[in-house]
């Protein structure tokens, strides 16, 4: 399933996308049992993705809008945590930041042993095309990293790395916008991290099942059509079941978690000298399978 949010006069509604039509099913429209809002639909599990299917199944026509007519949100709007983020999870990115790395994590010029993990403030998120507010960071310092983001479905405390898959309700795309200066400036990354309209997510939201080989899926990011990022899952240090495993081995994990996965080589501050967004810019970051995410700057 292809799942959006998207905006309607009574607030956020969960769509279906119906790729070769070109159509999104209103889910709530189809059957007004399921549920408004994404964060509740991922709570409902597999009976609620089995409603979906029906629904779509038994749609009435007026129940679906053209896909170019309908407002998209972040699938999540507004996440039931904060968003967790793992840095350093690509070998290239790693290295590309070693000089920094008393401030930005990790022992210079090597490789993490263990995950490195911090969170973004759920009010960072925006939506795809939603401009990133680049003015609110006063020391212009504003970078991407481009992920693949993990959103939980059955939570649960202690979930070992072979079951991990099983706690996965499906896969969409971050823009891990970080304002460097304050990222150093702090030490802690929260603040660098959490800017508001720092955290562009979507389009959508795709079950685990749609995607056959996780490992060949790619991470690009381009900057008004310049490439910067293009990594591959099976490059990451930590791979994602070990990443839930290590989570939840002390924390319970809930529906609607969304764990950021990582970000590939190429981000601003690895060039010399940095290569940081400024208004005007465009920011479009693509996995495979998944689709492309785009914000402007301003």
């Amino acid at each position: 399933m292809r799942l959006i949010s998207f905006a309607d006069g009574h607030g956020p509604r969960i769509g279906l996308i119906e790729p070769e039509e070109g159509f999104v099913l209103d889910l709530r429209a189809a059957d007004p049992r399921l549920p408004w809002d994404m964060a509740s639909f991922i709570a409902h599990g597999r009976p609620g993705r089995e409603a979906a299917r029906t629904a779509a199944e038994q749609a009435r026509p007026e129940a679906r809008r053209p896909l170019e007519e309908v407002a998209l949100l972040p699938p999540i709007p507004l996440p039931p945590r904060n968003i967790v983020c793992v840095g350093k999870n690509y070998a290239a990115h790693a290295g590309e930041l070693s000089g920094t790395a008393g401030t930005l994590g990790g022992a210079a010029g090597g490789l993490p042993e263990h995950p490195i993990f911090f969170t973004k403030a759920p009010t960072a998120v925006i939506g795809p095309g939603d401009a990133i507010p680049a003015w609110l960071d006063y020391t212009g310092s504003v970078d991407y990293e481009g992920e693949l983001a993990v959103v939980i479905g059955a939570g649960g405390r202690g979930i070992r790395a072979a079951e991990a898959w099983d706690h996965v309700f499906g896969l969409t795309i971050v823009n891990d916008v970080t304002s460097r200066e304050l990222q150093q400036r702090h030490h802690q990354w929260f603040l660098g991290k959490s800017l508001d309209g720092f955290c562009p997510m979507g389009p959508e939201l795709v079950t685990a099942d749609e995607i056959a080989d996780i490992e060949a899926v790619r991470v690009t990011t381009t900057v008004n059509g310049e490439k910067r990022q293009d990594g591959r899952l099976v490059d990451l240090i930590f791979a994602i079941p070990i990443l839930i495993e290590t989570l939840s081995r002390t924390m319970t994990l809930v529906p609607g978690d969304v764990i950021a996965t990582g970000t590939p080589e190429g981000v601003g501050a690895g060039f010399s000298p940095p290569k940081y967004l400024r208004a005007g810019d465009l920011v479009e970051v693509h996995v495979s399978g998944i689709g492309t995410l785009r914000n402007p700057v301003e």
